[in-house]
C-alpha cells in the first residue's frame, strides 16, 4: 500500500511538472503576441463552403488590444461563425485562467511542434478546450483546434513569413464543420427542387467548410481607431 501511495505521488507531481512546463511555453508565446498593440492588414479571402458560392475577395483586418478584432470584406459575405470565434490567436490567448497540459509532439507543415492542451478553469468560458501545436524554437502557433459551446469545433492553421517576429501569419486556413455552423441572416440553401433540397442539405451539413486568408501587408503598432470596431 505504501509503495502504491508513493507511486501515485510521483505520477501526480510528474504531471504537475509537465503542466508547469507547458504553462511557461504558453506564456512565452503570449509574450511575443503581446508585442503587438494593434495592427491593420490587407489580404484576400477565399471561401470553400459547399452550400455558399462566394468569390475570392479583398479583406481588411483590424486588431487592437486587448480583444478588439474586425474583419471587413469588400462586397459579398463574411463567412466566419459568431460567438467569439476569430481567425487570430489573440482571441484564444485572451483566456487567462487555464491549465496547460503537455500532449506529445507532432509535425505540422514540416515543423516539429509541441502539443499543448488548454483547459479553462471557468465554467462560463465559451471555449471548452483548445489544442495548440507550438513551434517551440520560434514561439509560433502553427495550428490550434478549439472546441466551443456554441459553434462546435474549428481549427486554424497558420503559415508565417516576414511578420513572424510578431507572431502574425502570412496565411491562415480556418476550418469548421458546416453542421455546427449557423447560416448568416438572409442566406438560404438553393437547389433545383424541394425534395432534392432536403437530401442535399443533409449531405452538405456534414461537410467541412474552409476559409483561406492570405495577408499581403501589415501595419503594426501605428494606432487603430476604435471607430473601425463599431
Amino acid at each position: 500500500m505504501k509503495k502504491i501511495t508513493i507511486l501515485l505521488f510521483i505520477i501526480h507531481y510528474s504531471l504537475v511538472g509537465h503542466a508547469q512546463d507547458m504553462t511557461a511555453l504558453v506564456a512565452k508565446v503570449k509574450a511575443k503576441l503581446d508585442l503587438v498593440n494593434d495592427y491593420e492588414a490587407d489580404g484576400r479571402m477565399k471561401t470553400d463552403v459547399a452550400f455558399i458560392k462566394a468569390p475570392i475577395g479583398k479583406v481588411k483586418v483590424y486588431y487592437k488590444k486587448p480583444n478588439k478584432f474586425r474583419l471587413k470584406k469588400d462586397g459579398g459575405i463574411s463567412l466566419l461563425p459568431k460567438g467569439g470565434v476569430s481567425v487570430n490567436m489573440n482571441s484564444i490567448f485572451g483566456m487567462t485562467d487555464f491549465v496547460a497540459i503537455a500532449a506529445g509532439e507532432a509535425v505540422v507543415g514540416g515543423t516539429k511542434t509541441k502539443i499543448v492542451k488548454l483547459l479553462p478553469n471557468s465554467e462560463n468560458s465559451e471555449i471548452v478546450l483548445t489544442t495548440m501545436y507550438i513551434d517551440e524554437q520560434n514561439l509560433l502557433v502553427k495550428k490550434a483546434v478549439t472546441t466551443t459551446k456554441e459553434n462546435g469545433t474549428y481549427d486554424i492553421e497558420m503559415n508565417y513569413g516576414q511578420f513572424a517576429q510578431y507572431g502574425l501569419p502570412d496565411k491562415v486556413t480556418f476550418s469548421f464543420n458546416t453542421k455546427d455552423y449557423k447560416l448568416p441572416k438572409g442566406i438560404t440553401l438553393e437547389f433545383d427542387d424541394e425534395p432534392k433540397a432536403q437530401t442535399e442539405a443533409e449531405k452538405l451539413k456534414n461537410r467541412k467548410g474552409r476559409v483561406y486568408i492570405t495577408y499581403t501587408n501589415y501595419i503594426v503598432n501605428k494606432g487603430v481607431t476604435d471607430a473601425v470596431f463599431k
